[in-house]
């Protein structure tokens, strides 16, 4: 199966070199760019793509607004968005996560993390830049809502690999446990938790001082 992504940065440099790291892996094909936040939302409803890969910072409307547009709690079908940002502590991407991205990373992360993002967005996985994992989501600051159901310690673990940005076969391969395990406790822990993607589950848990 082929991911369709589309591209949203206001610079075309960037979107050539961003097509061409994603077009040289097979599974991935990007369907169309966006010069500016406006354009990105419309060309995003009206073709539906598995991911939209989103800059932070772009005319008429910045990546948060384009998130919220796409990927918010009041989206009946949300998509799949995920935040790419030059700056590792840049404030717009709390609001990003806030609004519904699937995940953020930075643009010199390098192909093969550009590509697992987009990859791991698809699959319903959430993948942040390892290097600013832990300082970014220290900085969440709501306060942060309790299990409907006592955790058990399996399932901490599986939020702690979570908020270290591992994917689901990183997990399975740290704990010695089947993929169809992973998932299955990730699920149960959404539940339990009341949020609707991993990255709700990463920001739980250092607010809930897991990490």
């Amino acid at each position: 199966m082929t991911i369709s992504v589309l591209l949203a940065d206001d610079q075309a440099m960037v979107r050539n070199g961003l097509r061409l790291i994603l077009e040289n892996e097979p599974d991935i094909h990007v369907t169309a760019e966006a010069a500016d936040g406006v354009e990105a939302i419309a060309l995003a409803r009206e073709l539906r793509p598995d991911v939209c890969l989103v800059d932070i910072r772009m005319p008429r409307l910045d990546g948060v607004a384009v998130t919220r547009a796409l990927a918010g709690p009041d989206v009946p079908e949300p998509l799949k968005v995920v935040v790419v940002t030059t700056f590792d502590l840049d404030e717009y991407v709390y609001g990003a996560l806030r609004g519904g991205a699937a995940g953020f990373i930075l643009k010199d992360a390098g192909p093969a993390l550009l590509a697992e993002a987009v990859r791991a967005a698809h699959a319903g996985d959430a993948l942040v830049s390892p290097s600013i994992t832990a300082r970014l989501l220290r900085q969440f600051t709501p306060p942060v809502s309790q299990a409907r159901k006592p955790l058990s310690d399996r399932e901490a673990e599986v939020i702690r690999a979570i908020a270290r940005g591992r994917t689901n076969h990183e997990i399975a391969a740290e704990l010695f446990i089947s993929l169809s395990t992973v998932k299955g406790h990730v699920a149960g822990i959404q539940n339990k938790l009341g949020v609707r993607n991993r990255t709700e589950v990463a920001i739980w848990a250092w607010q809930s001082g897991l990490m």
